[in-house]
């Protein structure tokens, strides 16, 4: 789920990058350098995820995975994701240098509703499924969310555009499905094995981390 170069207009490439600029900002606030080393493992494997692409018919998917990164880094999940995207683009001209502000909101946002979603959790009771089924929602919600950044980024470059925002939210409704189960079981698997590097994991006694 990237956009390429040469197709949205300047206005919105701005708008992407003043976006960008603005939630890199909030989302970086009072980060502490203990929180380097796991940023940067959790983007790695975003930066590799979203590079393997299934064919399907004359098509490709790829996972995404913003929602994993967002039940994990949380608020910093926005500043990781476009650090990936930024690397991406640079490296392996993926999406492109222009659409990296457009790109970090569709996905980092993502990552971001991932969070939030995510966070809901705690208002329930702790069961054995909690964490697989908020996480799969989030996951969920997080493909949306890119979804419709990504229509209304083509909607409103161009009239003509509105048929592709159509087949784009379309296309992706297999990968949403597909991202809530791998994200789900990945949420009930960290939850046994290593549950402090979930995002606003809590303990006995001690408050949540972001």
């Amino acid at each position: 789920m990237h956009i390429s170069e040469g197709i949205l207009s300047a206005p919105v490439l701005a708008g992407g990058f003043v976006g960008t600029a603005i939630l890199a900002g909030i989302t970086l606030r009072k980060m502490d350098m203990e929180e380097i080393p796991k940023i940067s493992v959790v983007t790695a494997a975003f930066f590799v995820a979203s590079l393997i692409h299934v064919p399907i018919g004359i098509t490709s998917i790829h996972l995404i995975l913003n929602g994993l990164v967002g039940i994990t880094l949380g608020l910093r999940s926005f500043p990781a994701i476009m650090l990936a995207l930024v690397l991406q683009a640079l490296l392996f001209g993926h999406g492109g240098v222009t659409v990296i502000g457009v790109n970090s909101i569709m996905l980092g946002g993502g990552g971001l509703v991932a969070y939030f979603i995510w966070q809901m959790r705690h208002r329930f009771r702790t069961t054995p499924k909690r964490e697989p089924i908020f996480g799969g929602i989030a996951a969920a919600l997080s493909v949306v969310f890119s979804g419709i950044i990504l229509a209304l980024a083509l909607v409103t470059t161009g009239e003509e555009f509105r048929a592709t925002a159509g087949y784009a939210l379309l296309a992706h409704v297999p990968v949403m499905v597909i991202e809530s189960i791998v994200v789900g079981a990945c949420a009930g698997f960290l939850m046994k094995v290593k549950p402090d590097i979930l995002a606003g994991h809590r303990q006995t006694g001690q408050r949540h981390a972001p």
